[in-house]
């Protein structure tokens, strides 16, 4: 089916979105990073030392989930644990001076990607189709489906 055709806005996104993830994963390849970890990167370079229960609320995985790819991480040298100071039980999470180096570059990646994807974009036409996937975004944040939603109407 030729995407260009579909009158499903929907649809479109949901190809672009792949199409989108598709170059990203070939682009954070070559920094031997895996899909899913950039956004354990980015949160521990906004605030190093996470707690690893803060780090998988965040990032919305199970604990077991974040503690296998901190595993993976931490023996390809971009992250650390270390006990914390004051209580034991907790487990932080640090970037290595060689993940602080690869979160930097992945950004540097990500916006060249982003620069590229828009480049033929006027500044007001970015400025728009910013606003209008937030307004997507908050229409369906808001969204709650009933148990009737999708049932078929009564005839």
């Amino acid at each position: 089916m030729d995407i260009r055709r579909s009158e499903s806005i929907f649809h479109l996104m949901s190809h672009l979105m792949r199409l989108h993830r598709h170059h990203i994963h070939l682009h954070v390849q070559e920094l031997d990073v895996y899909p899913g970890q950039p956004p354990l990167l980015f949160r521990l370079a906004e605030r190093d030392g996470q707690s690893q229960r803060e780090l998988a609320e965040q990032l919305r995985v199970k604990p077991a989930t974040l503690t296998v790819m901190i595993t993976r991480m931490q023996k390809n040298g971009l992250l650390e644990r270390r006990p914390d100071a004051d209580d034991q039980r907790v487990t932080r999470v640090y970037l290595t001076p060689k993940g602080e180096e690869t979160t930097r570059r992945l950004k540097e990646t990500l916006q060249t990607l982003e620069a590229r994807n828009l480049e033929s974009f006027l500044p007001e036409e970015r400025l728009l189709l910013r606003r209008l996937l937030l307004q997507l975004y908050d229409n369906l944040a808001e969204y709650e489906p009933s148990a009737d939603t999708f049932a078929p109407p009564n005839s």
